[in-house]
């Protein structure tokens, strides 16, 4: 499976909205009913701890400051606004499993913390790996369930303006990731379904593309597997914001190039489904590719109908495929020796002689060949009357003497009343003699 890194961690001002504004020590009036108690510092050094800590952009030493609050106040007021503090500097350091870990002590005081729950949806598949247990998946699947059924609300921290702007990334994060999870489970109609989604609101995911070929693939519907052809293909072939990097393109692309071939029986107009799926980030409506099965049907159609129409064609056909075959010796001496044959016909490639022929070498015809390769050699006891030009189309009814297989020739002996269109052009003349005449 492709994995690249989440997208999703967004720029640092996003991760700045999901964490708390600093507190200034003042005195305070006495909150109303509806607000929750205040809260008080243990002490000075206590808030300029916390101050210093939510000034500093650095991560990594913001991470040793709160690592020293949580020492020295291991009791506090602020126990909320550390978690989220410790959270989004996990977030930011992209320690999944400590920031997912905080993300939850959040949820159980609070369920609906966006903040927790963006967090577990960002870090689902980097902690899943590639054995995800069914811990790791529910949790993904509950936090980004609760995220699309809350994703009209501007979340806390968040101005209506600042998520107009984050919702798409974080909708097109939750379908993903429940598409994802659906694959592990390998409930390949939903993830289709979330894929698809997600595709709605970014339709330019090489990821997501991968993911949605894996899918359809993975239902076994034959009739699907063009689409998700497509879609492995455009994983293959999108280059521009939000593609697989080189590496991953070109694994997918030897992959598809495969499948193709494997569905199509040859990796003819392979082509074609790169363009189509560089151009389009979804499939044409008059999208196709016929399968090995329906062109083998096609053909197997198309030969029935040509004998149907052509039946002396089909006749010399059957002949001649059973004398090149394997036992191709046998089934003449056995089959085709000396036995009186039904019609056949071909086109006239060479007589022997040029004129008055005992010897007429013709290409049968059996919807293959061009009629200018000799296959049949016809031999007649009396020469025939006149010539007749290359290419003339002749039919008869002949008895095989030889066959050869290499070159193919098969030798017949024909009567000339078994001979049919066969004109004698340049023939002589007809020698007329005068009427006697009378005495007188």
């Amino acid at each position: 499976m492709l994995y690249q890194p989440c997208k999703y961690l967004l720029v640092l001002t996003f991760a700045s909205m999901l964490g708390v504004a600093p507190t200034r020590v003042q005195a305070q009036a006495k909150p109303p009913a509806s607000q929750e108690p205040q809260k008080n510092w243990k002490d000075r050094a206590e808030y300029d701890l916390y101050d210093a800590i939510t000034k500093d952009n650095n991560p990594k030493t913001r991470l040793e400051k709160l690592q020293q609050w949580e020492k020295q106040y291991a009791s506090t007021e602020w126990i909320k606004e550390r978690r989220t503090l410790f959270m989004t500097t996990y977030f930011a350091l992209g320690q999944a499993k400590d920031a997912v870990a905080v993300a939850k002590q959040i949820l159980a005081d609070e369920p609906k913390n966006f903040s927790a729950q963006f967090i577990i949806v960002t870090f689902t598949q980097a902690l899943a790996g590639n054995s995800p247990t069914p811990d790791v998946l529910n949790q993904g699947k509950s936090a980004a369930g609760a995220l699309i059924a809350n994703i009209d609300t501007p979340p806390q921290n968040f101005t209506a303006d600042q998520w107009k702007a984050q919702r798409p990334q974080v909708e097109e994060l939750a379908h993903t990731t429940l598409g994802w999870i659906a694959m592990q489970e390998k409930g390949w109609p939903t993830a289709e379904e979330e894929f698809q989604k997600s595709l709605k609101i970014n339709a330019n995911s090489g990821q997501v593309d991968y993911y949605m070929g894996t899918a359809i693939a993975s239902e076994k519907d034959v009739k699907k597997m063009p689409t998700a052809l497509f879609y492995f293909a455009r994983a293959a072939t999108y280059a521009g914001p939000g593609a697989l990097n080189p590496a991953g393109r070109q694994q997918v692309l030897d992959y598809v190039k495969r499948a193709y071939s494997g569905y199509h029986g040859s990796a003819q107009d392979f082509d074609k489904l790169l363009e189509a799926a560089k151009s389009s980030p979804l499939p044409p409506p008059d999208f196709s590719i016929k399968s090995a099965t329906e062109i083998a049907e096609a053909a197997m159609k198309n030969e029935a109908d040509w004998e149907q129409t052509h039946p002396l064609e089909s006749t010399w056909k059957k002949l001649k495929d059973a004398l090149m075959g394997p036992d191709g010796e046998n089934y003449f001496n056995t089959g085709m020796k000396d036995a009186l044959l039904p019609t056949l016909k071909g086109k006239v490639v060479k007589l022997e002689p040029e004129s008055k022929p005992k010897t007429i070498i013709l290409a049968l015809e059996d919807g293959k060949t061009d009629g200018t390769v000799g296959d049949a050699t016809l031999k007649f006891e009396k020469a025939l009357a006149g010539n007749v030009e290359p290419g003339t189309e002749l039919t008869f009814e002949g008895v095989p003497q030889s066959f050869t297989a290499n070159p193919f020739m098969v030798m017949f002996n024909v009567d000339e009343d078994k001979l049919h269109g066969w004109t004698g052009k340049n023939a002589p003349a007809p020698v007329r003699h005068r009427p006697a005449t009378k005495k007188q």
